[in-house]
């Protein structure tokens, strides 16, 4: 991180009497963390001019959203409460950890009910999205040879079925249990 004789200011290349004292005071620190800061939220509303132009739902941007959120929570809100980019998280493996274990000594992260949630959903979303993807790839009705890619037989607003909901229900029935399965697309997909 920066200096913490910089504190919360910006620091580019240009303010710094050298380069080797922009260099010394952390200044690459403030530079990469808030152009990839920029970066990710740049990406997050390319997923969703994408999912826009291809007539999807918006439901992979909102989702890309929680770790978005976190990292800019540790990289900017954090810091900023703190009144120095010095106490953001560092940007290596053994500083991240080092970052992890002083955060919970002084503010016991962990055991925060908000914290606790934003844990479970992030973890949870993850689950269902593995769970989906298993359950649409397992019963997908097949449109093309084994030689071909399966996504050829699919166009966007096709009004057939792509996958067959009895073969999902008894897949899901039995990857998780009979009964949280549905046997109706219509009472899943609103």
């Amino acid at each position: 991180p920066s200096s913490a004789a910089i504190g919360i200011h910006f620091y580019p290349i240009w303010e710094a009497a050298s380069l080797d004292e922009w260099l010394y005071n952390g200044g690459p620190y403030e530079l990469i963390v808030l152009h990839f800061l920029l970066g990710v939220c740049c990406y997050i509303g390319r997923e969703w001019e994408l999912s826009y132009r291809l007539g999807m739902r918006p439901w992979i941007s909102v989702a890309f959203t929680a770790p978005v959120a976190a990292a800019a929570a540790v990289f900017l809100v954090y810091p900023i409460g703190q009144g120095s980019f010095s106490d953001g998280m560092p940007l290596g493996i053994s500083g991240t950890f080092n970052f992890m274990l002083v955060f919970q000594a002084e503010h016991n992260i962990l055991m925060h009910p908000f914290h606790q949630l934003g844990v479970a959903g992030v973890f949870g979303g993850s689950l269902f999205s593995a769970m989906h993807g298993s359950l649409v790839t397992s019963s997908l009705i097949r449109e093309t040879t084994e030689n071909e890619s399966a996504n050829n037989g699919y166009k966007f607003g096709q009004e057939e079925e792509t996958y067959n909901i009895v073969a999902a229900h008894g897949y899901f029935g039995r990857l998780i249990f009979q009964y949280a399965s549905f046997n109706n697309s219509r009472s899943l997909h609103f």
